[in-house]
């Protein structure tokens, strides 16, 4: 089993108080990127992750974007012909609210029984600062890196990365690298560490269905006027046949299988649906017939209701036939399901199965492709020699239902395959009340990530 280095381990545990206050630090400044009375402090992360590289032995610099700043930190010491390696992360978080569910306040980090409580723990101000603090271990015992290192830090990836890819596309000398690394997922389960080999794409609509002019007595007039209400419902039924397949005319034709290798490696992971029946809170599963749940959840595309709205939902009643109704949906991708393609189809399914007298608007709102790695190569042999190192045990290879659109837009973008190990766990709260990382968890991914550069470096 190999081993992270003395001296790593032992500046990391030197200075384990303070760089777990620092953390702290980082974690009370409310840097919440989809709410604009949080601008001021959204630049102040910014400034303080930009701060903090520079501590760790980094240059760094803030970018400035049509949105919030990038930041960009380089260590190219160890000159041309060494492999450089990207490391992407983000400094924005999600909205709190609502507050009252937080158990304490989510800007005012508190341990409780080894768990960080505090918006970012670990989605991803926990996991960025840990890969900084590995290279200020190389930095600060060593003076140097085993290979070139470049971060970057974006403060976008709660709103869409809107202005990510631009920057991408228009910094390619300086983000030029032979392998990205990325932590900003979770382990499949506690004491069991992971590289992500997957994760689905997505497309996200809005629907907007249009009946009468106005809201209508439904005494008066129901059962002569289309309701907008229940003509939207009648669509999304649509959506599914009772297999629970996507009924979309030509949903399936792009999507690439997994390979029964990566399919055999789920079926030997530790999950059981009654262990996650009970953790959602659910009686039964759904979803499409013939998957086991984790090909559901990580290889098989989606449709699915974000939300609904339509006439009057108040206390008490009040006999309404809505003039409008909407609703939210979306469809996660598989490879090799393109975004737009599936927007065309989506479209067009909704466009056959509205009935005369509403009009429906559909809205393509956002999209991203879905990723597939192929898990061989230099960066993947040394992390999971790196996470072996610091775990005592070999990774896992998982999938992701979830999506990261700059994962492929780096990619494509830069030519360089991309490294997804994260260090959350299942049930963190990521974007929900009482978020959380783990203390055991931060400290370990510090340690892997330290030793991850040797490791790559000697590949």
């Amino acid at each position: 089993m190999p081993k992270i280095a003395n001296d790593l381990d032992a500046f990391l545990t030197q200075h384990q108080s303070r760089i777990e206050g620092e953390l702290f630090d980082f974690l009370r400044i409310p840097s919440v990127s989809a709410q604009p009375v949080h601008d001021a402090d959204t630049l102040a992360a910014a400034e303080w992750v930009k701060r903090s590289l520079e501590q760790a032995g980094l240059a760094a610099a803030v970018h400035a974007t049509a949105g919030h700043p990038v930041v960009v930190g380089e260590w190219r010491g160890a000159g041309p012909h060494a492999p450089t390696a990207l490391v992407y992360g983000h400094y924005d978080v999600q909205p709190a609210e609502p507050l009252d569910l937080w158990t304490s306040p989510p800007f005012e980090p508190e341990v409780r029984n080894g768990r960080i409580y505090a918006r970012g723990s670990v989605d991803d101000k926990g996991q960025l600062f840990l890969h900084i603090k590995a290279l200020e271990a190389h930095l600060r015992t060593r003076g140097k890196l085993p290979c070139n290192v470049v971060v970057i830090a974006e403060g976008e990836e709660e709103v869409g990365s809107t202005n990510l890819e631009s920057f991408i596309e228009h910094n390619t000398k300086l983000l030029a690298a032979d392998a990205v690394v990325i932590s900003d997922s979770s382990m499949f389960a506690e004491g069991m560490p992971s590289i992500l080999s997957s994760l689905r794409g997505l497309s996200y609509f809005q629907l907007d269905v249009q009946g009468p002019s106005g809201d209508l007595h439904s005494g008066i007039y129901g059962g002569a006027v289309v309701n907008p209400a229940a003509a939207l419902a009648g669509i999304i039924a649509s959506m599914h046949d009772a297999n629970g397949r996507v009924a979309i005319e030509g949903f399936y034709d792009d999507v690439s299988p997994f390979s029964d290798e990566v399919l055999a490696g789920m079926r030997k992971l530790p999950h059981t649906d009654d262990a996650f029946r009970r953790e959602i809170g659910v009686k039964s599963l759904g979803g499409e017939n013939g998957f086991t749940t984790l090909e559901k959840l990580w290889t098989r595309p989606t449709c699915e209701v974000n939300g609904m709205l339509s006439g009057y939902t108040g206390d008490g009643a009040k006999t309404v036939l809505p003039a409008k109704a909407m609703a939210k949906v979306s469809c996660r991708l598989v490879p090799n399901q393109d975004p737009a393609r599936i927007a065309e189809l989506f479209e067009a399914h909704v466009a056959k199965h509205t009935p005369a007298g509403v009009t429906v608007k559909t809205t393509y709102i956002h999209g991203g492709r879905p990723w597939r790695a192929d898990l061989a190569g230099p960066i993947f042999d040394a992390a999971k020699r790196a996470v072996s190192a610091a775990f005592g045990r070999e990774p896992v290879i998982v999938g992701e239902g979830g999506s990261i659109p700059v994962v492929g837009d780096f990619e494509r973008i830069l030519k360089a395959p991309v490294l997804l190990v994260g260090f959350g766990l299942p049930g963190e709260n990521a974007h929900a009340p009482d978020e959380w990382m783990s203390v055991e968890n931060f400290r370990l991914g510090a340690r892997a990530m330290a030793a991850l550069w040797d490791e790559y470096a000697g590949s």
